[in-house]
């Protein structure tokens, strides 16, 4: 029986992880398209990693009052949708603890702190952060060619940091998550810097070379960050995946963890360096 080298066995599952992340990833171009579409994208991303988080909570023994994070990520999203988030934010928010609270009492349980400050955690570890792709898609003029560039800068940020760890990779990057590297989080930090070169150079956006680098730069060090931060709450959690939904990539939290800091700070690179105008949805 022909024994296959170690180093082929460790590339091969990476490889089918980048495949599935770029198919992924023009699901997610394609969802682009309208405005409609790229909302009930996120809405199943969100759904997803909710539910995720949820079980994670359950392992620490501070399960989420589910019906109430729901109900709020729904809520966030589609305000955010109908560009109302800024007005009704803060009742939102309210209205999650108290409904949490209150779940809590009428179960009969005793956690209510825990299980109202994870409750409120994850609406705005996912409800919030995800919402800021649907205002990023709604910016005048540049929304859809946005939403694509913070996802292109996303994707090169991750496929790099697997490709030139695997073939690279030396030194560690976390005790958060010991499979990444210093040498892979280069290689998918410059990766997205080229991206945003690319997109500085492209009409629609009219942003000097400097800026889209700086883009690039911030949201692909957010997007590693997301990762690690996830990385930190399985660790938390004692386990490997947060799910097993998207084969070579665990869970929907496990594939879209970079892509909820990445969001973020997208929107307010973009807003820093003057590309959006000030107060705008948020």
């Amino acid at each position: 029986m022909t024994t296959i080298p170690a180093t082929e066995r460790r590339v091969a599952p990476g490889r089918r992880r980048i495949l599935i992340g770029v198919l992924l990833a023009l699901v997610g171009f394609g969802a682009t398209l309208n405005p409609v579409t790229f909302t009930l994208l996120c809405a199943g991303v969100a759904y997803g990693s909710l539910w995720e988080f949820a079980k994670l909570a359950e392992r620490k023994n501070a399960p989420l009052a589910f019906p109430v994070a729901f109900l709020a990520v729904s809520a966030y999203l589609l305000l955010t949708h109908l560009h109302w988030i800024h007005r009704f934010e803060g009742i939102l928010l309210g209205a999650t603890v108290i409904a949490a609270l209150a779940s809590t009492a009428l179960s009969g349980r005793t956690s209510a702190l825990s299980r109202g400050g994870y409750t409120l955690f994850a609406v705005l570890y996912i409800g919030k952060l995800t919402s800021y792709f649907i205002t990023i898609h709604a910016l005048p003029e540049i929304g859809p060619a946005a939403a694509v560039a913070v996802i292109a800068m996303v994707v090169a940020t991750d496929v790099f940091a697997m490709a030139i760890g695997i073939r690279f990779g030396r030194t560690p990057l976390s005790p958060l998550s010991p499979k990444k590297t210093v040498e892979g989080a280069i290689g998918g930090f410059l990766a997205a810097v080229a991206v945003g070169a690319f997109v500085a150079v492209t009409p629609i956006f009219h942003l000097a070379l400097w800026q889209g680098m700086l883009v690039g730069a911030l949201t692909s060090l957010a997007a590693q960050a997301g990762d690690l931060v996830e990385s930190g709450l399985k660790r938390d959690a004692n386990v490997k995946d947060a799910g097993t939904f998207i084969v070579g990539h665990g869970g929907v939290l496990d594939r879209f963890d970079s892509f909820l800091f990445a969001g973020i700070a997208f929107y307010f690179a973009l807003y820093v360096i003057g590309a959006i105008p000030p107060g705008l949805f948020r």
